[in-house]
């Protein structure tokens, strides 16, 4: 049904609209080998430093989206589970949504727009408004003029959430080869904790290998901008991506000039002063949310003033 789609109509509706947008990054992974000791070190370098970005997300009132897509078994949701494990809850989620309903698939941008962060909040999608343009038409769940109209409007729609709604937008992509998805297929099926994340649906878009890989390719031709660009990573060993991919985030919105494997332990403990009381031997994470009761320190009410609650 879509062969034709990919080779023929979608590109000749598409190509002359955003072929000079393209913009892909290919993240190059400085963990190659890295082992499982230095792995624990360096994630807590990073969730430290995704930790101070989500403070200054928070103190200025801003939204962030980090878009995670790839094939099945790709590490979506457990690159996003090391991102989160030392975040304020409060200022952070996820959204997997699950199979749209008819109007939801009707309305498919508005699906995804009830779900953007609140001002001073992120939000993590494992898997986006992007299934439109690489699981759906693969599978045939979309229509050819659904599929059509998402290429043609989804860049559109992204600017004008940065430039309108103010919101940062992260979008990457983790790559796994056939062979490391099947590896992972079997491994989840002889899991008896894991082997519900298997589905017969999985093995059968895993036999749509190159149909999907066409759609990918597409997507990242026409789906991909200056403004909204594609960052590939990756995959096919799920140690080094997580830590390429918070690696990638920190550089790009945080420390710059971060330093890779320096085995610093920044899993040491924590004291701060507030109102008076000292709090020791915090984490990080109590920490930051402390700091930031500190710098609103004029709200604490100094007990032995004699103020009228009346």
């Amino acid at each position: 049904m879509f062969e034709a789609i990919v080779t023929t109509s979608c590109f000749g509706l598409i190509i002359g609209l955003v072929m000079h947008f393209k913009k892909i990054t290919n993240v190059d992974t400085p963990y190659e080998g890295v082992s499982e000791a230095d792995y624990q070190i360096e994630k807590h370098r990073l969730q430290l430093e995704i930790l101070r970005i989500q403070k200054r997300i928070i103190q200025e009132n801003r939204r962030l989206v980090i878009v995670f897509e790839g094939r099945d078994a790709a590490g979506k949701g457990s690159t996003i589970k090391r991102f989160i494990e030392n975040m304020i809850p409060s200022s952070c989620n996820i959204v997997a949504l699950g199979i749209p309903t008819p109007k939801e698939s009707k309305n498919w941008f508005n699906r995804y727009e009830k779900n953007l962060p609140k001002p001073g909040s992120i939000t993590f999608f494992d898997r986006s408004w992007y299934s439109r343009a690489l699981i759906e038409p693969t599978m045939g769940y979309c229509s050819k003029s659904q599929y059509k109209y998402f290429m043609s409007k989804v860049l559109n729609w992204e600017h004008k959430l940065i430039e309108q709604e103010d919101i940062l937008l992260v979008k990457i992509y983790l790559s796994v080869d056939k062979e490391a998805q099947l590896f992972r297929f079997e491994n989840r099926l002889d899991n008896p904790l894991a082997y519900w994340k298997f589905s017969e649906n999985d093995l059968k878009a895993w036999e749509k290998w190159e149909l999907f890989t066409r759609f990918k390719e597409q997507m990242f031709t026409h789906a991909s901008s200056e403004k909204s660009p594609w960052v590939v990573i990756n995959a096919n060993k799920k140690r080094e991506a997580r830590l390429t991919a918070m690696l990638h985030i920190v550089r790009l919105l945080g420390k710059k000039k971060f330093e890779t494997l320096t085995g610093e332990d920044v899993t040491k403990s924590y004291s701060i002063k507030i109102g008076g009381v000292k709090f020791r031997g915090l984490s990080s994470q109590q920490h930051a949310v402390l700091e930031e009761l500190k710098e609103q320190e004029s709200y604490f009410i100094d007990l032995d003033d004699k103020a009228d609650f009346k």
